[in-house]
């Protein structure tokens, strides 16, 4: 056999191991975009929407776009990082005034996470429209929870305009175990967990008993399923700055519960991890530096080592290959000088258990920590096959 020839079947027999989200062919319609559903649901109501900077109508605001068509808007509700998108992880919000609009800016990442009976006054109606990216420990998944819960108990009617999860192609990680619930983490899920955030209304209202009578109405996406790469038109957040960045973050959020850098304060945040003691390990380095949305790097203004991951989409695939990496976290774990503070905390709420640290602690493979999660795993598709209004990637 020739040697050309021996080569391609090798490269697609590796390519068929796993699959790259397909690129799209038809242009994907999102929710938001599909007026003429959902504009006849608001004439003659007051509605508060559940919006930030992603949440737009082809090129222009949600907002701009319900005033100009005289939707009277009584109330705006923002998540973590604010009406612009521009505050840092974590950061206290406050509430606010639109001074374009005049309209009253409540803050869902401030003094309270959940909306109050005094901030559903005068408002008939919520509609909800952000940009997820399909990781449990993205906040916004809580706050569509928390949404959904006061509207039941004030008897709002709930619309979610849907938008496509660009890591929607796969499923993986540990399902929370709900005695680490948080709001990085407040539903039995995989990490990775492949649906919309419609479909995760959906799945709210039908598995939590809480949200059994929450009126919801879902305006769906066209053109889309969940084998397609969606390309995100505006950033979801300050360090998610791109899809590069959006892939990989499932795996190198975790850092966050370690003493691993994941770049905040750099160009490429969840693109590249180091740590100002692995020089010895990696030649690679960068410098945090304070910025928009990262106002207090982890070492700023300190030389950390490591390794810049991926700058395309097409790498960041081709490194995660549909799956958590393991390997990053492992290899650093191992190298690290100081593994009794390697891990804080936080690690046991993003990993939604305290089985994991253990057993990266004791060096277990990653096919043993991976067979670990596979029966949760199973038994979360059962339900989420439940609640799918898109064809699945499997």
């Amino acid at each position: 056999m020739k040697p050309i020839l021996i080569l391609l079947i090798a490269l697609f027999s590796f390519s068929s191991l796993w699959a790259q989200p397909s690129r799209n062919p038809a242009k994907i319609e999102v929710g938001a975009s599909r007026l003429g559903a959902y504009v006849p649901l608001l004439k003659h109501k007051k509605v508060a929407l559940v919006i930030n900077q992603t949440s737009m109508v082809h090129d222009v605001a949600l907002l701009d776009t319900l005033l100009s068509l005289d939707i009277q808007i009584a109330k705006i509700f923002t998540p973590e990082h604010g009406f612009r998108g521009s505050a840092d992880a974590g950061a206290h919000i406050d509430n606010a005034v639109d001074t374009k609009t005049g309209i009253p800016i409540i803050s869902l990442y401030g003094a309270h996470k959940q909306p109050t009976a005094k901030d559903f006054e005068n408002i008939d109606i919520v509609l909800f429209d952000l940009q997820d990216v399909g990781v449990r420990f993205y906040t916004y998944i809580s706050t569509l929870e928390y949404v959904m819960q006061a509207c039941v108990l004030n008897n709002k009617e709930f619309i979610v305009l849907d938008r496509p999860n660009p890591n929607g192609f796969y499923i993986d990680g540990p399902v929370l175990d709900t005695s680490f619930k948080s709001f990085v983490g407040m539903q039995p899920i995989p990490i990775v967990y492949g649906m919309t955030i419609a479909e995760y209304a959906l799945m709210l209202k039908g598995t939590v008993a809480a949200l059994r009578n929450c009126k919801v109405k879902v305006i769906s996406c066209l053109n889309y399923t969940h084998a397609m790469r969606y390309t995100l038109p505006v950033a979801p957040s300050p360090n998610l700055k791109n899809n590069t960045a959006i892939y990989l973050y499932p795996s190198l959020c975790l850092f966050e519960g370690t003493i691993v850098s994941v770049g905040r304060g750099t160009a490429y945040p969840f693109q590249q991890f180091g740590h100002p003691s692995f020089k010895a390990m990696y030649r690679y380095s960068f410098v945090p530096q304070k910025m928009q949305g990262a106002t207090k790097p982890l070492y700023e203004s300190d030389t950390c080592y490591g390794a810049l991951l991926a700058t395309t989409e097409d790498a960041a695939l081709t490194l995660i290959k549909n799956k958590l990496n393991l390997t990053w976290l492992m290899e650093t774990y191992k190298a690290s000088s100081d593994k009794e503070h390697f891990f804080n905390p936080f690690f046991q709420k993003l990993v939604g258990n305290q089985l994991l640290e253990k057993q990266l602690i004791a060096h277990v493979s990653e096919d043993s920590i991976r067979a670990s999660w596979s029966s949760a795993i199973q038994a979360f598709k059962k339900i989420r096959k439940k609640y799918l209004l898109y064809t699945d990637f499997e």
